[in-house]
């Protein structure tokens, strides 16, 4: 039978790892013998694992070998990369290599390159000195550029456990609407707290329930005392945020309380209308049209925002990146330095910036609904903890947590 040694390494055992490498064998139509496996002595140390993984023929050894490589597998005795030109601008080779949000190398020349830029679902591009390796959307490949493919020569490697001086670790916890919450939100609290010592940003992917729930001041003062280093949302909170600010309403609906008033439907539309009279949303601010509110501490403590835009959108604000793919790479640029995201109220937001992220960054994503923590982590964030619960209270406790001293 064709066989193949292959060998693994990291905490492979309490992830769990090895697992997941032998039923990849199976399902794939291999088999495997365990040659070596030296499990690591203490909780820091690392274990590993030399296997021989056999397939009825070379078509399906190699298919298995595919997939473990995408689970840190690589062959005792390494592959050169292969690589392929890009045909043209926008257009990658067949079958090139899609990489994930974990840390990746390829060797070429005899050595092994680390990938920068990582994140899921992009392709690896070669300088033509074979010094350097990088990651590329599929719309910004160049024709002429070297592209990996296949995923002989490139390895992944799982980042090492994420846990804090209080013990939280994520990519453990099941999601749950019944599950204690105190526990993991003060472990958030220490982990935002730990990062922000540390130097790293903390980003914050918002809904607009956030301000429908009457969150919108918890959010104004994080931002306002410097827990939130950058913003991504959409067209509909920072519209419903500036209609709170110049109406005292979110969808007509008063944030305070009482009934809505006959023209309550229409406050969302006039506060767009007013931003875009002043040309932009930090213009209103300069003007003095805008006082208040999530946008205003944004533009007063110069943090920076995306908005992207959607097919659904009012207006727009002049603010609102329309064009899916600008939007897509001004995200990118600021994910940079990123230590902890933290998503509330937004499904389809969330995913987008959960696919930029690379697996070391924190994640954690708050919604009423159970789907839409669990889809992020099905999408391949696989670091990313699911919190059941409404957005105000979430921000609340947040806020409550950050602000003792």
């Amino acid at each position: 039978m064709p066989a193949q040694h292959v060998k693994l390494e990291g905490h492979i055992i309490d992830q769990p790892i090895l697992s997941r490498v032998l039923d990849t064998v199976e399902r794939f139509g291999g088999c495997y013998e365990i040659v070596e496996l030296d499990i690591g002595t203490t909780r820091k140390a690392e274990s590993r694992a030399l296997l021989c993984v056999k397939a009825d023929d070379e078509a399906t050894l190699q298919s298995v070998l595919q997939n473990l490589a995408l689970l840190g597998v690589e062959p005792v005795m390494p592959i050169p990369a292969k690589w392929e030109d890009a045909p043209a601008d926008g257009v990658l080779p067949d079958r090139f290599y899609a990489t994930t949000n974990l840390p990746t190398e390829v060797f070429v020349e005899g050595r092994w390159l680390s990938v920068t830029g990582q994140e899921m679902d992009l392709a690896i591009v070669l300088d033509e000195s074979m010094q350097r390796a990088w990651t590329v959307p599929m719309a910004d490949v160049r024709a002429g550029q070297r592209v990996v493919v296949a995923t002989e020569g490139v390895r992944v490697s799982y980042p090492p456990r994420q846990q804090d001086s209080t013990g939280f670790r994520f990519m453990e916890s099941a999601v749950s609407a019944e599950k204690p919450k105190r526990p993991l939100l003060q472990r958030i609290v220490a982990t935002a707290r730990r990062i922000k010592a540390e130097g790293g940003k903390v980003l914050l992917v918002g809904g607009p329930a956030i301000i429908h729930t009457g969150a919108g001041p918890v959010l104004e003062k994080l931002i306002r005392d410097g827990w939130i280093d950058v913003l991504f949302a959409g067209n509909a909170l920072a519209a419903h945020d500036i209609e709170a600010a110049l109406y005292g309403t979110s969808l007509g609906v008063p944030v305070e309380g009482g009934p809505p008033g006959g023209e309550g439907h229409a406050h969302h539309l006039w506060a767009i209308n007013r931003i875009r009279r002043a040309g932009s949303i930090a213009g209103a601010v300069e003007l003095g049209s805008l006082t208040k509110g999530v946008m205003h501490a944004c533009i007063s403590r110069s943090v920076p925002f995306v908005l992207a835009g959607s097919i659904r959108d009012d207006g727009p604000l002049p603010d609102v990146i329309t064009d899916t793919l600008t939007a897509q790479r001004a995200m990118r640029s600021h994910v940079q330095g990123v230590g902890m995201a933290i998503m509330v109220g937004t499904t389809l937001h969330a995913i987008a910036t959960g696919n930029l992220l690379p697996a070391g960054v924190v994640t954690v994503c708050v919604d009423v609904n159970p789907a839409v923590v669990t889809k992020l982590q099905d999408r391949g964030s696989r670091q990313s903890l699911g919190i059941v619960m409404d957005a105000a209270s979430f921000l609340e406790y947040l806020a409550d947590g950050l602000g003792q001293r």
